[in-house]
């Protein structure tokens, strides 16, 4: 499946296809913050399709893709298991569990998750 804008839970959310290109750099994720702007306002990413630097804090990637959603006002839902990853690094669960807490940037087992957390926004 491509990449496409779905209505989950009354919300436009673009959901990333997971064989889709990886999001490696910066451009990536503007060109996902791009797909988003024909109407979608979160965007669902799964996570076999961020690069491993998006995991590790000390790279700095998370960070800076994370800024981008935020700047263009744009949700983003780093959804599938990443418990491989929050089991190395402490501070990933750090950011997991704060980012959870907020409005713009969360990490979720799956879509279902998703809708529900959707619902609970509104």
């Amino acid at each position: 499946m491509p990449d496409e804008i779905q209505e989950r839970a009354g919300v436009q959310v673009l959901v990333c296809d997971p064989a889709g290109p990886t999001v490696a750099t910066e451009q990536d994720a503007l060109d996902l913050v791009g797909a988003a702007f024909l109407g979608a306002q979160v965007v669902a990413v799964p996570a076999n399709r961020l690069d491993e630097r998006f995991f590790s804090l000390g790279t700095r990637f998370a960070g800076d893709v994370m800024q981008k959603f935020v700047n263009y006002r744009l949700r983003l839902a780093v959804v599938g298991d990443i418990s491989a990853q929050l089991a190395e690094s402490s501070a990933l669960r750090a950011l997991v569990q704060e980012s959870n807490q907020g409005g713009h940037i969360w990490f979720l087992p799956d879509l279902d998750a998703l809708d529900a957390r959707l619902r609970a926004a509104q």
